[in-house]
């Protein structure tokens, strides 16, 4: 399959796989740290199938296959947070950092129980856009010299356990209530000389939204202050105008007046005039 489809795009659990055999051949000795951090570089690059089969060609269950394309179009999911609760065993259990870094970030399902361990070096998991395989996860972190920053969204239950010794965890997140139906999510673990940081962030799509709905919103603002300037300043016109139309009669009344008054005195002069004739 690879041969036959090698443009077809890889996706982000696709190169977690990849990276997960790699991790598994460090430990046992397969690679080097020179070779893995080559290797694993090259993953989180990769694009296509193509790009990603030669990685773990030599190594056991290394064979990188296309999926099957599904013809078929299926709902897509709801966003809801019942919707991200989708059981199973999780896409990646534990990540390590040893003068280095690791990321699980995008679309990822999270175990049970996640173990990462960081010396040297740093990692970061977001879950921010990732599935759950239950509705209570556990994010177990060791540090050592190095720190680990946990990345959720607006909604989950954040509880911290861990402990730290001239290190520490982040523990600015808990006592937020969390939405109904939204996962749990539990930081564990241990940090000496390093710390885990927990942060709460926006989806990228959220961000937008709450762009979005800012400018739309300031469009509107400059709309109706723009409406309510034309509307003084129509009746601006409108008092000068009539102010002006005001002033016309009046002068108008008053040359009417004055020719009357003229006219009157011309009759007297005419009249006198008749009488001394």
């Amino acid at each position: 399959m690879t041969e036959e489809l090698p443009e077809l795009r890889a996706s982000d659990a696709d190169r977690e796989r990849v990276a997960e055999v790699l991790r598994d051949a460090l430990a046992e000795g397969r690679l080097d740290m020179e070779e893995f951090e080559e290797r694993l570089d090259a993953t989180y690059k990769a694009r296509t199938y193509g790009e990603l089969a030669p990685i773990t060609r030599d190594l056991p269950v290394g064979q990188v296959t296309a999926p099957k394309v599904d013809m078929l179009k299926r709902p897509e999911p709801d966003g809801s947070w019942a919707s991200r609760i989708v059981g199973g065993e999780g896409s990646s259990t534990w990540a390590v950092a040893v003068m280095s870094g690791f990321q699980r970030k995008g679309r990822w399902t999270v175990p049970r129980r996640f173990n990462c361990f960081a010396f040297w070096g740093g990692g970061e998991i977001d879950l921010r856009e990732a599935n759950f395989a239950a509705g209570e996860v556990e994010i177990n972190c060791v540090a050592i010299m190095g720190g680990v920053q946990v990345i959720v969204p607006p909604g989950v239950e954040v509880v911290v356990r861990g402990i730290g010794i001239m290190g520490g965890f982040d523990h600015r997140e808990e006592g937020v209530p969390g939405e109904p139906g939204a996962p749990r999510v539990i930081v564990t673990g241990f940090a000496f000389w390093g710390g885990v940081g927990v942060e709460r962030k926006l989806r990228k799509a959220d961000r937008q939204r709450l762009r979005e709905e800012r400018r739309q919103e300031r469009l509107e603002r400059r709309e109706a202050a723009r409406e309510l300037r034309d509307s003084v300043r129509g009746e601006v016109r409108d008092a000068h105008r009539r102010m002006l139309e005001g002033h016309h009669d009046l002068r108008w009344e008053r040359h009417e007046e004055r020719r009357e008054r003229h006219e009157e005195r011309r009759e007297r002069r005419e009249r006198r005039r008749r009488g001394e004739d």
